[in-house]
């Protein structure tokens, strides 16, 4: 009878895998087909499985522009959902998250001290672009590893999640008070280079970008993998944790330095990213009543793939050459959805009492 149940549940669990990889796969297609120019998805799945197309116009839109994006969404989409998932659960909170708790205003602080320094066009010293690239994802990391680091210290003192997510919001605040002072004292180039960062963009990364952002995303969701049995202790209370035997000061450590990798890297390259980091737990638990991190762990990168795919299609508007930000798409649709869960209050913590 056990052993029917364990056969019974590895079988659903590989068939949602399989599920969500072949949503996955259908939304990406999607994605690089649809645009300003439309492109018969039988010719995209050609061109995805190596074979060249006969109009030369449409395989460079689909080398040097959507196929770059998508797989940035994919990426993006990833990243932010890992760094949410960690955060609710290191917090015991269920609306943290790296936009909310500051962490993406801590990243956009140390992006705006490097485009006001004038790092990012390469006329300081002449920096090479994959340099430049670096020193955009470093400084990222290292603004939201403070903010978080500084978050998680008044963890240890404040049990009260309300006053967490104060401490969060004032941070962001002050971060956002300290960018505008600097804005005031920049010269006008600058200024409009940050604001247009600050919109949020999938499609602006080339491949060389791509080649540091992809390495930092999947060393961050294999270090998520191996921190997956941690947050499971963690959700357990810190006590039971500890007579596990788990190191809590290592653990806190180990998942403020992914997550502030994961949400710095993303913001580095794409702009602050809102709900996405929020909701895609939230949702991956409610739609498959889970909070094993062994399971959730792979089920956010997925559904945080698909959703991010899902809102690059939108803001392309498809059949029209405007392109909406994709910040903008994601706070029009996710806002509703976290106004959702709050009024559902019992669903909002569900998870971090079982």
């Amino acid at each position: 009878m056990i052993r029917q149940h364990f056969d019974t549940s590895i079988s659903k669990w590989r068939l949602v895998f399989v599920g969500l990889a072949v949503a996955l796969v259908l939304v990406f297609l999607l994605s690089i087909a649809l645009g300003s120019v439309r492109i018969p998805i039988s010719h995209t799945f050609h061109f995805l499985i190596g074979q060249p197309l006969e109009n030369a116009g449409w395989q460079s839109i689909l080398i040097n522009f959507r196929l770059p994006k998508a797989l940035t969404a994919v990426l993006v989409g990833a990243a932010l959902g890992l760094s949410g998932l960690q955060m609710q659960t290191l917090f015991r909170n269920p609306v943290a998250g790296p936009f909310i708790l500051g962490v993406s205003s801590g990243a956009g602080l140390g992006v705006a001290l490097v485009i006001f320094l004038g790092f990012s066009f390469g006329v300081y010293f002449g920096i090479p672009d994959l340099a430049r690239d670096w020193l955009l994802v470093v400084s990222a990391a290292l603004g939201s590893f403070l903010v978080l680091s500084v978050v998680g210290l008044a963890a240890i003192r404040i049990r009260n999640s309300v006053s967490l997510l104060i401490i969060g919001l004032m941070f962001g605040s002050t971060i956002s008070a300290v960018v505008s002072i600097m804005q005031y004292f920049s010269q006008a180039e600058n200024i409009q280079a940050y604001v247009i960062w600050s919109f949020g963009s999938l499609g602006s990364l080339s491949w060389g970008e791509l080649q540091v952002l992809a390495p930092v995303v999947i060393f961050g969701c294999l270090l998520s993998f191996a921190l997956s049995k941690r947050l499971n202790a963690l959700l357990l209370g810190d006590n039971y944790a500890t007579s596990l035997g788990l190191n809590l000061k290592t653990t806190r450590l180990l998942i403020i330095v992914n997550t502030s990798l994961l949400a710095g890297s993303v913001t580095a390259f794409c702009g602050p990213i809102a709900f996405v980091g929020l909701a895609i737990p939230h949702l991956a638990r409610m739609l498959f009543n889970t909070s094993n991190h062994l399971l959730l762990t792979p089920l956010v990168i997925l559904l945080g793939a698909v959703a991010m795919l899902i809102f690059d299609i939108i803001a392309q508007l498809p059949g029209s050459d405007a392109v909406l930000p994709i910040n903008a798409v994601t706070s029009l649709l996710g806002a509703p959805f976290v106004i959702w869960l709050v009024l559902r209050r019992n669903n909002l913590h569900y998870s971090f009492d079982q």
